[in-house]
């Protein structure tokens, strides 16, 4: 059974950094697209940022804040997000799919964790 667990979110003043954690199980992501997507409270999920083997990708919102990594020996990608803003806040999700895509099209989905910005 493939799990993605988030780790990592919380309550941060603005302009602070949280490290968020997807850890996967049940097969290896090595090979595969890993990304995160975030919900805000009456909004669609949205488009974070995304790895595959070989490229990242972020969206506008997040560019020059946030970094996404992967260590696949510990079948784990990473989201460092620093000078976060209030509307940074969301529920963040990790997702994994063998295809690179910017909509929340992925395959396996995480459970969620929340980050909350404070101004």
């Amino acid at each position: 059974q493939v799990q993605l667990v988030e780790s990592g979110g919380g309550l941060v003043q603005a302009g602070g950094s949280l490290r968020l954690s997807c850890a996967a199980s049940g097969r290896t992501f090595s090979s595969s697209a890993m990304g995160w997507f975030r919900q805000a409270p009456g909004k669609e999920r949205e488009f974070v940022a995304a790895v595959s083997p070989s490229r990242t990708y972020y969206a506008d919102s997040v560019k020059g804040r946030f970094t996404i990594s992967r260590d696949n020996a510990k079948n784990t990608v990473y989201l460092q997000m620093n000078n976060l803003k209030p509307e940074d806040t969301a529920v963040y999700y990790c997702a994994a799919d063998p295809i690179m895509r910017r909509r929340p099209q992925y395959e396996y989905w995480g459970q969620g964790t929340q980050v909350t910005v404070s101004s």
